[in-house]
């Protein structure tokens, strides 16, 4: 039975993968996408939203926008790593899926309320800003959620400090907050992540699929492993965030330990670290899992065989070769 998910994301490069893998796999049924603002301003996430939701011709899915900001700090955005729209790289199609005008929280909160208890899986990949506050507006729903699998964090690895993942020290309360509900949880985060690497002979996998959403998303890596070298030293970008929805399709993706987690708030070196206690055994009442190995074939398998999925034929003249890497030019 296809599992019932609700993306939460911040589109965002790795974002929008993982929307073509939730929208390209029969095993998942996405209830609807909502936005918060991460990578870029939430007016520029969701903008992205609608695009990408245009390049895989699904507007049948609900698009909901949620919180413009983090719960207590000013808003920290990644023009670094996405660019100055958070999907540089490619011109985008313009927008045909409207905008609902319910908030995201509020969609959160009705979708899981109004299906059966157990049924729905929630999947944030940018700050938690609107998981925590539907469950602070409606706590009901932490008892009624399949579970949350969240792309954030890293037991080991930061990214944005020292010891901190972007999404969680973008919103630390808010992640806080999520983190330490009673539902089952599972953190992705960079330990797991940084496996899912963007190579050359992905590159070629994708390009052989010849179609509109494969230029996309050549265009899109094309200019995240630009960033990736110059922002973090990498030589082949990894898509954190499809590594969630992968999961949720296959969960032999990944292996997973179970480990109490907690999210730091006050320490002036560490803000924003998750810390995972791997000493065992993990408390009878353990809620809370971190992914630890990839299986790498297994995932990009997933990933182009989605994008194959969603693929229509390119129009007149579009190649790969269109994209650009100099920046978004919409």
């Amino acid at each position: 039975m296809a599992r019932k998910i609700i993306l939460d994301c911040d589109p965002g490069h790795d974002d929008a993968v993982a929307m073509i893998l939730a929208l390209g796999n029969p095993a998942i049924d996405l209830l609807g996408i909502t936005t918060i603002g991460g990578n870029q301003t939430l007016a520029k996430v969701t903008r992205n939203a609608q695009s990408m939701l245009a390049v895989c011709g699904r507007e049948d899915v609900p698009l909901h926008a949620g919180c413009v900001r983090p719960l207590v700090r000013a808003l920290e955005v990644a023009p670094g790593i996405h660019g100055e729209s958070g999907l540089d790289g490619v011109d985008l199609p313009e927008p045909t899926v409207a905008v609902a005008e319910t908030h995201a929280v509020d969609f959160i909160i009705d979708t899981v309320m109004a299906h059966e208890p157990g049924t729905v899986t929630l999947v944030p990949t940018g700050p938690l800003t609107n998981i925590a506050l539907a469950v602070r507006k409606e706590p009901r729903i932490a008892e009624r959620v399949q579970e949350v699998v969240l792309m954030g964090g890293g037991y080991h690895t930061g990214n944005w400090s020292a010891v901190a993942e972007f999404n969680i020290i973008v919103d630390p309360e808010a992640a806080h907050i999520v983190m330490n509900e009673a539902w089952p949880l599972t953190m992705v985060g960079l330990d797991l992540t940084h496996q899912a690497l963007v190579t050359a002979d992905v590159e070629e996998r994708i390009r052989a699929i010849g179609s509109e959403c494969a230029d996309v998303v050549l265009g899109l890596m094309a200019f995240f492993r630009q960033a990736y070298r110059e922002n973090q030293g990498f030589d082949d970008p990894p898509v954190h965030d499809p590594c969630t929805v992968a999961y949720l399709i296959d969960p032999a993706v990944m292996t997973t330990r179970k480990v109490p987690l907690d999210v730091e708030l006050r320490g002036e070196l560490t803000v924003g670290m998750t810390v995972a206690d791997f000493r065992v055994p993990p408390p009878a009442d353990c809620t809370t899992q971190v992914a630890v190995d990839l299986d790498r074939e297994r995932f990009w398998d997933l990933v182009i065989d989605a994008i194959a999925a969603v693929s229509r034929p390119r129009h007149s003249g579009a190649t790969a070769e269109n994209t650009t890497t100099e920046g978004a030019t919409r």
